[in-house]
């Protein structure tokens, strides 16, 4: 079951890396570094961007749960 859990975690992670790497920057910060201050939205945020901030949430908070269940596995089991 922990080996199951870590697995997901790993998967998780690496969704989570990938959506946040996905989004658009919003001005400032290390998003201008990379050229993402030189674009200007138009009429704030699109379908798919809106959609992938859902998508960006619900892997987060699966990700959140794996190292909660993760946490007690390993007190339960120690």
């Amino acid at each position: 079951m922990v080996l199951g859990f870590s697995i997901a975690l790993i998967i998780f992670s690496l969704l989570l890396m990938l959506l946040v790497l996905m989004h658009k920057g919003k001005g400032g910060g290390l998003s201008d570094m990379f050229g993402g201050g030189m674009q200007s939205s138009v009429g704030g945020s699109s379908v798919a961007e809106r959609n992938l901030d859902r998508i960006t949430i619900v892997i987060g908070l699966l990700w959140l749960a794996c190292i909660v269940v993760l946490g007690i596995l390993m007190k339960v089991k120690g």
